[in-house]
């Protein structure tokens, strides 16, 4: 007889289907508890946004960061303590204090800090603000002038390397290391002084055309490596070394040439360039600052917007980044090349002018142009390439060489000794890694600070 459930006579499976439906009916019961059970999830409150920081927050968070800012004050600081203990190595009665500083230490504290603490001051007498001349004027003890001295000589001294340092800049921008900006300004003096005194001019007439001169006699000499760079592919490191010699050696032999050379005098110095081809001061007779500082922060900002804002400046930048890149695009390197040249000799050509059109010089000697075109690399450096950077770091190189004749004067320090702090504070920012080490600084901006230097380089 056929059984009609066949899995009723099996003993295994019977039990396991008593269990399997007691399990499925203890399931069905979980579940309509769950199902009637209040979502305590959405009961939970939600947690509160975290306030925004504030600002001064954000800036005392961003303070000891890597960033621009902070790296190149504490470099102004390393080179300050690195100057003050060159100055106690240098002064030998400072120096033989320290000779029994076990025995009596507050000796050798004493007189390294009053070496350093007048030198500094005088630094900044010289270069900013002078208490003393500020008081006397109080008094009537003397006038405005001796308040604003010495404003006027870091002014005076800033105003050529604004234009040197541009030139360098502005090469760099585009690729090229322009390290003859000394040669250009060289041919630029020469330039702006004979158009000076040998041509007859009304004064403002004459004014622009010496100025003028100088401006074509930088472009000429920028011209030539430009055009040996595009053309043939020179170096132009190379290039502008060779011809910064041509310059100063060309400057040499010119001055002692007939209808150069002062007939009143036997020394290599050339004729006093007139007085309706120099540039008016601004502060009257007895302060050095001219007009030239206004035509320094006029080319800043036309070389900014040159860069930022101009076609010829976006096809600098660009074939400064990647030349291949830029040529692949349709833009010329090679006339770009040429113009680079050509503007940055026309910059460093305005900055000899302001040598002898200024208040420096009146007449042309071999010492005329200074080192103008090598601080100029130092300015660029400084200003990070940038225009307003450089203006600012012209400034402060204006300071330190106005300040340091003072420094000199009553603190006995010697001259090169701002030199010194010059080149120290380049080598720190120059390598912003030395800085973050020494005083630990954050490295979340750390990877911003690059210095734009020319790619062939």
């Amino acid at each position: 007889m056929t059984n009609p459930n066949p899995q009723s006579g099996s003993p295994d499976k019977e039990p396991a289907s008593e269990a399997q439906a007691a399990q499925n009916a203890l399931g069905n019961t979980e579940r309509a508890e769950v199902a009637t059970e209040p979502d305590r999830s959405v009961a939970k409150p939600a947690p509160e946004p975290e306030p925004k920081p504030s600002l001064g927050r954000l800036f005392l968070d961003n303070l000891w960061a890597a960033n621009t800012f902070t790296v190149t004050l504490l470099s102004l600081v390393l080179a300050i303590v690195v100057g003050a203990v060159l100055m106690i190595i240098s002064d030998p009665e400072v120096l033989s204090t320290y000779s029994y500083i076990t025995s009596r230490p507050s000796d050798a504290i004493n007189s390294s800090w009053t070496l350093v603490s007048e030198a500094y001051a005088n630094l900044f007498k010289g270069s900013v603000f002078d208490p003393e001349a500020f008081s006397g004027w109080l008094d009537g003890a003397n006038g405005w002038q001796a308040v604003l001295a010495p404003i006027s000589e870091t002014l005076t001294y800033a105003a050529p390397l604004v234009f040197t340092g541009l030139s360098v800049a502005l090469a760099f921008r585009g690729g090229l290391f322009n390290i003859g900006a000394q040669g250009q300004a060289t041919i630029g003096v020469i330039m702006a002084a004979l158009a000076g005194f040998l041509l007859p001019l009304p004064p403002g007439l004459h004014l622009l055309v010496a100025v003028l001169a100088g401006a074509l006699g930088g472009a000429i000499w920028g011209f030539i490596p430009g055009i040996l760079k595009a053309r043939a592919g020179a170096h132009e490191v190379i290039n502008t070394i060779m011809l910064n010699y041509v310059a100063t050696y060309f400057l040499t032999w010119l001055i002692v040439q007939n209808g150069v050379q002062d007939p009143n005098r036997t020394d290599a110095i050339s004729k006093a360039v007139d007085s309706s081809a120099q540039l008016p001061r601004l502060l009257g007779d007895n302060l050095r600052v001219h007009a030239g500082i206004l035509l320094a922060v006029l080319a800043t900002w036309a070389v900014a917007w040159l860069l930022n804002r101009s076609t010829l400046g976006f096809e600098l930048r660009a074939v400064g980044a990647n030349p291949d890149a830029a040529r692949t695009a349709g833009i010329s390197v090679t006339r770009t090349y040429i113009l680079i040249m050509v503007f940055a000799g026309i910059l460093a050509g305005l900055g000899g002018s302001n040598m002898v059109l200024g208040s420096t010089a009146s007449a042309l000697t071999p010492l005329v142009v200074a080192q103008i075109g090598f601080d100029g690399i130092l300015v660029a450096l400084l200003g990070r390439v940038k225009p307003w950077g450089v203006l600012l770091a012209a400034l402060l190189f204006g300071a330190l060489q106005a300040g340091g004749n003072r420094m000199q004067s009553y603190s006995g320090i010697s001259l090169e000794l701002v030199t010194v702090l010059q080149a120290l504070i380049v080598i720190f920012i120059a390598a912003p890694a030395l800085v973050k080490a020494i005083f630990q600084l954050r490295a979340a901006r750390a990877a911003r600070l690059q210095t734009s230097l020319a790619k062939g380089w």
